[in-house]
């Protein structure tokens, strides 16, 4: 399935917020790859706000992103991150394309997919996404599984980072032995390890699964591609 593998480990990442420095640096450091769903519209270090325990969040400028995110994959979250089942479906499609092209424009690379602001959706914005030539959309939704996703157009993941489960999901999938492909997905925002302080708790997760030979690391294009 992957490169003969058949088990893959995937992650995505949202809002291209400064934390994503630290989390980027984590990855690398262990060899892992990540999805990154970026807001062009509002991409900018203006685009600032104040999250649980007085943390600040604040989205980075695009000067310095191709370098930071290099070796991951850059997906679309919408230019201005709107609930998109409340627009319009002209608004929905310039939200989408226009994305996308800045995305590509800037990154120099095509972008294939994307993540569902807030996670909403509804079947008229999915048939958007897919006109829009975008081949997954990730929901907020967790399955705690690692069964491939049926529908990519409502893509879950196997788990949130703050679920409690975290590292026994991490533990299921190391000990599993499979003859069908199995998936481990986690998304997140990286500014929730600032607010939970717990920055060691992903890289507890990121040392455990990295390094092993019987798993793929990827994008999430790279794990999805195949079912494309």
């Amino acid at each position: 399935m992957w490169n003969n593998k058949m088990k893959a480990f995937t992650l995505s990442y949202d809002d291209g917020i400064s934390q994503d420095i630290r989390f980027v640096e984590l990855l690398n450091r262990y060899g892992l790859k990540c999805t990154f769903n970026l807001n062009s519209g509002i991409q900018t270090g203006a685009s600032t706000w104040v999250g649980q325990n007085d943390t600040r969040i604040t989205r980075m400028n695009m000067a310095g992103l191709r370098e930071l995110y290099a070796g991951h994959e850059i997906a679309v979250h919408t230019l201005t991150h709107p609930d998109l089942t409340k627009l319009d479906a002209q608004t929905v499609t310039n939200e989408l394309t226009v994305d996308k092209k800045n995305l590509e424009t800037f990154f120099g690379a095509k972008v294939t997919g994307m993540a569902y602001p807030y996670g909403t959706h509804n079947e008229e914005v999915r048939e958007l996404v897919k006109k829009a030539g975008l081949s997954y959309a990730r929901t907020v939704h967790s399955t705690n599984a690692f069964d491939l996703p049926t529908d990519l157009l409502q893509l879950p993941a196997t788990c949130h980072h703050r679920a409690e489960n975290l590292m026994e999901l991490a533990k299921q999938f190391v000990e599993l032995q499979t003859d069908t492909p199995k998936l481990f997905y986690v998304w997140g925002h990286s500014y929730e390890f600032d607010v939970d302080n717990n920055w060691d708790k992903i890289e507890e997760l990121f040392k455990y699964i990295s390094g092993r030979e019987d798993i793929f690391y990827g994008t999430n294009y790279e794990v999805l591609s195949p079912l494309f």
